[in-house]
């Protein structure tokens, strides 16, 4: 070839890669969404003011990946937000379970420091400054303080040994067990097992101590009968307004679980000691007690207990001290209710609620009447509403975080309807990685109901392009999809590589009008996986940049659960990702932690097998086992047992259908730990690149 024709090759080729060059570094300008960026971002905890206003603590969380550099601080800030947050304790152990005092100059808090064997109760002159305080000396520990309206004495609780009505014979009860020369676990009840450990014999009493100098705590439920009971459960504990009773939640039905639905009631107790009274009627379940500023009504949440497995939750209110029957506030309100706050001239309930993809605020005036939305949200989520009651006007504080900015401490301005952040831990490089919002969209179902459904789209997304489609199923299945800064299955990481993730609320959703929810009842699979079929083929029509051949679906929980059962009823998928998912409708009601609401779910007894244990048991298809599936697992779940798994893989190897199986020796129901987590997203990231390529 003749030079001038080699010279003009050349120059051609070049003009072609000045473009792909250019593309090339304007690409590198944001940097790429890391498990590093996810996993060390700064952990804000919820906010608790001040009963002045004037402060508010919350707890700050520096991740690490090897666990003993890890660190948990409280922190502080002004709620004016004229000062940076600053730091108020330096231990190593971190800090839970804070309560002010009710003159604003002392949080009490749990810790377990140099010295302790267990978590104690220490008190942080927070006025004066110094150093906390051990306040409280028990062999079985202690946690969440509540301080006296007159802030001389803090209620507590701890969890004792059957007949260890004092500290003396817990030490003993202790020592004995200790020295045993055998190893086993005797039970004559259910539930034998909780989430990710065997349940003990010991019980969760109320203890009070004072402030004044060698005071001794006091079990004030030790030798009730309430506490003798054998289905006795404790929960939630506050003080009445005067100080001389105590509220709290507590069932005596636990060991019923394996035959009956568990409803706790709200007790009442001399401060002193003395036989609890229960307050509540047995309609439902009744927790998170709350007094109005005036110390006239008694607040809570409620949950009616009937035929279905899943019900909103309400706000009920009880007079005080005349305790009548509760009054339910928001029973004309369709959606379920989170947390809750009372203003400090007692006219106003604030609350979350879900609806959506958000987490909104909403108001309700105490005497009862319409619930009114406070503002509307595009994005992110409220959590943790907290309201400081000793002010002359209402502020209100909580968390916001959204898919695209970790959560941060703000101060809600109902005014201008938004927010004000107090904390900005993670705003500097959230910005750096400029990640996309999420999109919205909705589509009616075959049964004419609104079914909901957000997109994920990457970093350096084109419309031009064509993407492969991950279809995420969350778990539950009584949950939400939410515009939230996920940790487990973080949405931007998982769509880094160059995915769009579908993620829709199905029947059986949260966040929707109770009927939608109870709507999965009696069908756990076939009607759900119709809505999530339904908002692939909707997304691919909105959305011609996704690639209909190309399509994967993943869950975990029950989200693995569904991605099970399109194992065996759909070939629409290239491959699979099934974290902590049930093979077996029959062996997991067996093995779980918790079986009545199975079997309520499912129509009947296992043994009766009605239509749903014989025609939705993904089991039941497996001559159908064909697509290609990564399953994990983590030894410890005993919500979704490892059995589950195993049984999985066994019939995936006897079938010969391409897997994997990955086992996390050490952790339960979700992959928590940093190297552990770091480790699962890059198999997500093989398994996901091998079979979407």
């Amino acid at each position: 070839m003749p030079v001038r024709q080699c010279l003009l090759m050349l120059l051609i080729v070049c003009l072609f890669l000045i473009p792909a060059i250019s593309s090339s570094q304007s690409d590198t300008t944001t940097p790429l969404f890391t498990h590093e960026d996810l996993w060390l971002m700064k952990r804000v905890g919820n906010p608790m003011p001040s009963p002045d206003g004037k402060w508010v603590l919350f707890s700050l969380t520096e991740p690490s990946y090897d666990e003993k550099d890890q660190r948990s601080d409280l922190w502080i800030v002004a709620s004016d937000g004229k000062s940076k947050p600053r730091q108020i304790t330096f231990s190593l152990a971190g800090e839970g379970g804070m309560a002010w005092s009710p003159d604003s100059r002392k949080i009490a808090f749990t810790a377990k420091r140099e010295g302790d064997e267990v978590a104690q109760v220490y008190i942080l002159n927070f006025a004066e400054g110094g150093e906390a305080m051990r306040f409280t000396n028990l062999s079985t520990g202690a946690g969440s303080p509540q301080w006296r309206p007159d802030g001389k004495a803090i209620l507590f609780t701890s969890s004792v040994y059957p007949g260890g009505d004092n500290d003396s014979l817990n030490k003993k009860i202790a020592a004995d067990r200790k020295a045993r020369k055998y190893k086993a676990r005797v039970y004559e009840g259910f539930p034998i097992r909780n989430w990710d450990r065997w349940l003990e014999d010991t019980k969760t009493h109320l203890f009070v101590q004072s402030l004044d100098e060698g005071a001794k705590a006091k079990d004030i439920l030790a030798g009730t009968k309430l506490s003798n009971e054998p289905g006795y459960a404790g929960g939630s504990a506050i003080w009445s307004p005067d100080g001389s009773s105590i509220i709290f939640s507590a069932t005596t039905k636990r060991h019923t679980a394996a035959y009956a639905e568990v409803n706790y009631h709200l007790w009442m107790m001399p401060a002193t000691g003395g036989e609890p009274k229960q307050l509540t009627p047995d309609n439902g379940s009744y927790g998170n007690p709350a007094f109005s500023p005036d110390g006239k009504t008694l607040y809570c949440l409620f949950s009616p207990a009937n035929n279905w497995v899943y019900n909103h939750t309400r706000i009920a209110k009880l007079t005080w001290p005349a305790v009548g029957q509760p009054a339910v506030l928001t029973e004309k309100f369709d959606r379920s209710v989170g947390s809750y706050a009372i203003s400090p001239d007692n006219r106003t309930i604030y609350f979350l609620a879900e609806e959506a993809g958000h987490e909104k605020l909403f108001t309700i005036p105490a005497s009862g009447g319409d619930v009114k939305l406070a503002f509307d949200m595009t994005a992110g989520v409220y959590t943790g509403l907290a309201i400081p009651e000793k002010t002359s006007n209402t502020m209100l504080f909580g968390k916001w975080e959204s898919a695209t900015s970790p959560a941060e401490i703000v101060a809600i301005d109902l005014k201008n309807k938004t927010h004000r952040f107090l904390t900005s831990f993670t705003t500097a490089k959230t910005k750096e990685l400029n990640l996309p919002p999420l999109r919205h969209f909705w589509f009616t179902n075959k049964e004419g109901m609104r079914v909901h459904s957000m997109l994920v789209v990457p970093p350096g997304f084109d419309e031009s392009k064509k993407y492969p489609l991950v279809v995420m199923v969350h778990g539950g299945p009584h949950n939400m999809w939410r515009d939230y800064f996920f940790l487990r299955w973080n949405y931007h990481l998982l769509a880094t590589p160059g995915y769009v993730l579908l993620l829709t609320d199905y029947r059986g959703s949260t966040g929707y009008d109770e009927k939608f929810a109870q709507a999965i009842q009696g069908d756990p699979f076939v009607g759900p996986a119709a809505d999530i079929h339904q908002g692939i083929d909707e997304a691919l029509r909105l959305y011609k940049f996704l690639d209909s051949t190309k399509i994967a679906a993943m869950g975990a929980s029950y989200g693995g659960h569904m991605v099970n059962w399109f194992q065996g009823t759909t070939d629409r998928f290239k491959c699979f990702v099934s974290h902590a998912g049930l093979i077996n409708l029959e062996s997991q009601w067996g093995t779980s932690d918790v079986i009545y609401h199975r079997e309520v779910g499912s129509g009947g007894p296992v043994w009766e097998q009605g239509e749903v244990w014989r025609k939705q048991n993904p089991a039941r298809y497996a001559a159908n086992f064909k697509t290609p599936v990564l399953v994990s697992v983590g030894e410890n779940d005993f919500r979704v047992p490892l059995n589950q798994s195993l049984e999985y893989w066994s019939y995936l190897q006897r079938l010969q259908v391409p897997s994997k199986l990955v086992v996390f020796p050490e952790e339960n129901h979700w992959i928590m730990k940093g190297e552990n987590s770091k480790f699962y997203y890059s198999e997500l990231k093989d398994w996901l690149g091998k079979h979407l390529k």
